[in-house]
């Protein structure tokens, strides 16, 4: 079975993209909202690698391939799937990386590699809401991100 990393760990590459692509189709379905060939097109570019892209890196590939070359068309494309939970911010890199569990409600943190950029993300504790609703708070939006070195990275820099 071919492998590829998410972040840090090995899975069927093949696999993430095909079901991501499948449970986006059936979330905007089920909503009514249209996942437009655009916007298709940018979930796929973001679930090619498991790093964060630059809305204008994201752009330079729709030019490239004849879908636009406008930033509008990049970021309305990006601020869509943010809104239906496929692609989060990482607020701390100014970029976007596709959601690792599309269509389920969750507080992601990421842990992201500072020598090679590659992204994991992982789930915030209860800890944070637990605390919030005993002293009264009502979360609204959580960013959780962590950079370090990945197993990977690790042996280069002597660790």
């Amino acid at each position: 079975m071919p492998q590829d990393t998410p972040g840090f760990t090995t899975h069927d590459h093949a696999a993430c993209i095909r079901s991501a692509l499948s449970t986006a189709d059936a979330v905007c379905a089920a909503r009514s909202v249209n996942l437009t060939p655009v916007r298709r097109r940018v979930l796929e570019i973001l679930l090619e690698s498991h790093a964060a892209m630059g809305a204008y890196d994201v752009l330079a590939r729709l030019d490239a391939e004849g879908l636009g070359s406008k930033p509008p068309v990049a970021y309305r494309a990006l601020t869509f799937l943010v809104e239906q939970g496929f692609v989060h911010r990482i607020e701390s890199l100014n970029a976007f990386i596709a959601c690792m569990h599309p269509g389920v409600a969750h507080d992601p943190a990421f842990m992201i590699c500072r020598s090679c950029g590659a992204v994991e993300e992982a789930q915030v504790e209860a800890a944070l809401g637990e605390t919030a609703t005993q002293s009264g708070f009502v979360v609204e939006q959580t960013v959780v991100e962590a950079e370090g070195l990945c197993p990977h990275c690790q042996p280069e820099a002597g660790l």
